[in-house]
């Protein structure tokens, strides 16, 4: 009985086969930058740019002084007559329709490359799930091992 548990038991992959299997990982962020264009880049760059609260600080406080200076002060120190607020707002609605576009180009960028990441998580979740196997492997492999030490001993509860 003690020949056919050794007989039984098969040697798991070595460490060294296993690394000669395994696939290296790939670095997707590198990828994705690599296969942008130029206007891809454009947005992204807009889009990491714009899409901050220092850039809307930035048209928040130019906003404020612009109205604030063009409301409050004399007459005479003003740089724009009252019309030129509604030609304000026309031009803050123009950047608008022209801003949002580039950023939805970029957030579309964006998007497909955390896709890429994602298949990259879940090809390295199956990497791991592997080497987790192997391990478990190697520790069944010296479980029976030692199961049938101790049984050709004739020492601990097997024997009892």
């Amino acid at each position: 009985m003690h020949n056919a548990t050794t007989e039984r038991v098969k040697p798991p992959v070595s460490l060294a086969e296993f690394r000669k299997r395994r696939k290296p990982l790939r670095n997707l962020n590198d990828e994705a930058a690599d296969e942008l264009g130029t206007l891809d880049r454009l947005a992204c760059w807009t889009t990491d740019r714009v899409g901050t609260m220092g850039f809307f600080l930035i048209v928040l406080t130019w906003t404020v002084i612009w109205l604030g200076w063009n409301l409050l002060v004399p007459r005479s120190l003003q740089f724009d007559p009252p019309m030129a607020f509604v030609f304000w707002l026309f031009i803050s609605n123009l950047i608008q329709l022209l801003l949002m576009p580039l950023i939805m180009v970029g957030q579309n960028v964006q998007a497909r490359h955390s896709e890429l990441r994602a298949a990259n998580d879940l090809e390295v979740n199956v990497k791991a799930e592997g080497e987790i196997e192997m391990i478990l492997q190697h520790l069944e492999y010296q479980n029976e091992l030692l199961v049938a030490m101790v049984e050709k001993l004739g020492v601990g509860p097997a024997s009892a």
